[in-house]
């Protein structure tokens, strides 16, 4: 791996002696079906209001300098929120949810398989309470996060501040 970093560090400019062998660590690859994609599509054009308001929130890392996407495919699903580093989807739930719940428990039981961890909010919590809400996943990162991207020697950027390119 350093030999290729390397090679390539002076073109990405980055530092060689910022990646430690024991940290450079490849996230897990979640395969999903190939006919979700168009689909996830449509729904980013059609968010709810619960979800653009916390996509607002979690975007351009601003929720503790992680990376978050919306309307993920993953495995036979497509979640509304997905951090790839904390393998965490977060999920916004309507009023038609509450006649689903025996399809919902499924559904996160099949995530949960493939080592997808789920934290689950009511649209109507996310439009009333954002605070609230930005607390409970802020408390969810800091009890699970990854270490290996935000270290003491690294503290999360600002809200607003542009992504480092390159590896971390």
């Amino acid at each position: 791996m350093f030999r290729w970093y390397r090679r390539f560090a002076s073109h990405l400019s980055l530092d060689p002696l910022r990646i430690e062998p024991a940290v450079a660590k490849r996230r897990q690859i979640i395969p999903y079906d190939p006919k979700l994609k168009e689909r996830a599509r449509e729904l980013r054009k059609k968010m709810t209001l619960a979800e653009i308001l916390l996509w607002k929130q979690l975007n351009r890392r601003k929720m503790r300098g992680y990376d978050f996407d919306r309307q993920r495919p993953i495995d036979r699903f497509i979640v509304d929120f997905y951090c790839k580093d904390l393998s965490l989807a977060i999920e916004v739930d309507g009023s038609s949810h509450e006649f689903r719940e025996a399809t919902d428990i499924r559904r996160q039981r099949r995530l949960e398989s493939v080592g997808v961890r789920i934290l689950r909010f009511w649209d109507t919590d996310v439009r009333n309470d954002m605070p609230n809400v930005l607390r409970t996943i802020e408390e969810w990162i800091e009890v699970n996060g990854n270490p290996r991207v935000h270290s003491a020697d690294d503290p999360p950027r600002p809200a607003g501040t542009p992504p480092r390119r390159g590896l971390l």
